[in-house]
């Protein structure tokens, strides 16, 4: 298949693309309304009055969208794109839960992503979650979304409460991912900043790039990308601000000792990420192509939020990166990572990895 253009014998797939799914938030505000309450004080403080109010009327107008599958589909058919990773809105982590309801919520939003995906099988690819603030129920949430669901993988925060991702009680996640072959999407949702940013939407413009270069950074200069080299892991927004300024780390990593934790220099650990495209501008995508490689990178849209774009494959043609480039981007290094239609690899193989 084809879109828009692009010259590729695989489906073009966009992996960053969401639904919301109204009974995981009944679920949550029933189970525990107190929590449920203080997460909305701390998301008003985070955002601040006026991007509170945009983003509910925004959120509001798009619900057809996240909810409705055949308008996703229309979507998908008007932008060219073929398949569609779809992950929970981030909204679902619900970084607040207790063990017992977070796991509940987990269990319930990777049966409603499967159920999704069961419907447009030929169209749709799945991501479930796991409760990082729960970190020893996250290897059997790992599991009940890519082994029994059929799901691709998880898509996980930048941190949680008391929860940031090189602390060694996720080695065990790490671990299991990896024997899975497990797709993990990095996307941040809250910054720790918190009420620097209640203003001008900076908490989504600024915070949001800051949190994917804050959790990137732990991961490597950790070393759990030494540890775990054949984790499978794709960071939202393009990686954030690091990719392209990763001069710095690799200063620090040559003359400070408390940064030497990783074997290689931080800049060498892009070629073991991978990054969506969803970089806004032509310069920032070459950028980025140009840092990690173009078969790092992956066609990604943010459907159907009002920071994605519509238009993912015209913002990737219009960097100009050439045909095997711009095939990789759009289809190919997809295709390689088995990111496709369907509920992922085949159950007997989930079952004895």
């Amino acid at each position: 298949m084809t879109g828009a253009g692009v010259s590729s014998a695989a489906p073009v797939v966009d992996v960053h693309a969401h639904a919301i799914f109204p009974e995981l938030q009944r679920l949550v505000a029933t189970g525990d309304p107190e929590g449920f309450e203080a997460h909305q004080r701390l998301e008003a403080r985070r955002n601040g009055a006026a991007s509170l109010e945009v983003s509910g009327a925004m959120v509001g107008a798009r619900i057809p969208q996240l909810t409705v599958l055949e308008r996703r589909l229309a979507d998908m058919d008007a932008a060219g794109i073929d398949v569609q990773l779809v992950s929970p809105s981030p909204s679902h982590y619900y970084p607040f839960l207790g063990s017992r309801l977070a796991a509940e919520v987990a269990r319930a939003a990777n049966r409603a992503v499967a159920s999704l995906v069961s419907r447009a099988p030929d169209r749709l690819g799945g991501l479930g979650l796991v409760p990082l603030q729960h970190p020893q129920l996250m290897v059997e949430l790992l599991e009940d979304a890519v082994v029994t669901c059929g799901l691709r993988g998880v898509e996980i925060s930048s941190f949680a409460p008391g929860v940031e991702l090189s602390g060694e009680r996720l080695e065990p996640f790490w671990a299991r991912a990896s024997q899975l072959g497990a797709v993990l999407f990095l996307h941040p949702f809250g910054c720790s900043l918190d009420e620097r940013l209640d203003r001008y939407y900076l908490s989504n413009t600024v915070g949001q790039p800051v949190e994917n270069a804050v959790a990137l950074s732990h991961l490597i200069f950790s070393g759990v990308l030494d540890r775990h080299p054949a984790l499978t892991l794709v960071a939202a927004h393009g990686g954030g601000y690091l990719p392209t300024f990763l001069g710095r780390s690799d200063h620090a990593w040559r003359v400070r000792p408390e940064a030497r934790e990783c074997a290689e220099a931080p800049s060498s650990y892009l070629r073991r990420l991978y990054f969506d495209s969803l970089v806004h501008t032509p310069h920032a995508l070459r950028a980025l192509a140009a840092a990690a490689g173009a078969d790092r990178v992956l066609l990604g849209s943010d459907y159907p939020f009002d920071m994605g774009v519509d238009d993912p494959l015209e913002r990737l043609r219009a960097a100009e990166l050439g045909e095997a480039q711009t095939a990789a981007i759009a289809s190919g290094t997809a295709a390689a990572l088995g990111i496709g239609a369907g509920l992922g690899i085949a159950a007997s193989e989930r079952r004895n990895a």
